[in-house]
């Protein structure tokens, strides 16, 4: 399964859609109008769509009954309910391009909650404190879990669109020149991730892909079905992403024994 089915990709001349919903007879791609989505082997819908820009949001309309963010959006400027935003990652202009890390044997590491990092809460925040930890001795930072979660507060571990860095933080080139001015002051960067369970609020799969989860629980949720290859595919389609858009250094797993 290729991770890259997942979510929007911008084209040479617009945007290509997709979303894996087995559990739906009918898709439609919402944006200033509405295009039907084509249904494919395995439960997969696109569509192709011309002269899409970068900025451009968008949501999915199931069965004419649920209009839901994408599972793989890249950000959501109106939180988990609202449209997903399309987002150029090739824009982003790198400073720190020869990074190439550090030792292991290195590593001191600090681990941070972006939002109570500083008093503004933010990833640009995050960066005037920079020096003071590469100071201090710091040569890695984590980053506690980003994935974008209901409402304005919560520690990160009810992410529910592991792929949206959370809006109340700031955009994803806000979290890129935080990666990249540690890079530059030769700081690590981990990001925490989650992929044993989704938060409780705006998880939509469980109407539209219910074979992500099987009938198990984890203390926080229902358990992700890992022996489904579209639930591996979006998980390591994710880590990848981190590793690939982000620059992030390497990732931070949490409570791996409950997946």
């Amino acid at each position: 399964m290729n991770e890259r089915q997942f979510g929007a990709r911008l084209t040479s001349d617009g945007a290509s859609f997709s979303l894996w919903a087995p559990a739906a007879k009918r898709v439609e791609l919402l944006l200033d109008t509405s295009h039907p989505m084509q249904r494919g082997e395995g439960g997969w819908f696109a569509a192709d769509v011309a002269g899409v820009k970068a900025g451009a949001r968008y949501k999915f309309r199931i069965d004419d009954e649920i209009d839901v963010p994408d599972p793989a959006s890249a950000f959501q400027p109106d939180d988990i309910k609202g449209p997903s935003e399309l987002i150029d990652h090739g824009a982003y202009r790198w400073r720190a391009a020869d990074w190439r890390g550090r030792p292991w044997q290195d590593t001191v590491l600090l681990e941070s909650h972006v939002g109570t990092f500083t008093p503004d809460g933010t990833y640009r925040a995050m960066i005037g404190r920079l020096d003071h930890l590469v100071e201090t001795g710091i040569t890695a930072l984590e980053l506690m879990p980003l994935a974008d979660f209901a409402g304005s507060r919560n520690w990160g571990y009810d992410g529910v669109l592991w792929y949206a860095p959370d809006g109340t933080y700031g955009r994803p080139d806000d979290l890129k020149a935080l990666i990249d001015e540690a890079h530059l002051r030769g700081l690590i960067v981990f990001l925490d991730v989650v992929y044993n369970h989704f938060g409780p609020e705006g998880n939509y799969l469980g109407r539209y892909a219910p074979d992500f989860f099987t009938e198990a629980q984890t203390p926080w949720g229902s358990a992700i079905d890992y022996r489904v290859p579209e639930a591996r595919a979006f998980a390591i389609g994710n880590a990848l992403y981190s590793l690939r858009e982000y620059r992030s250094d390497g990732l931070r797993l949490d409570a791996v024994h409950a997946i």
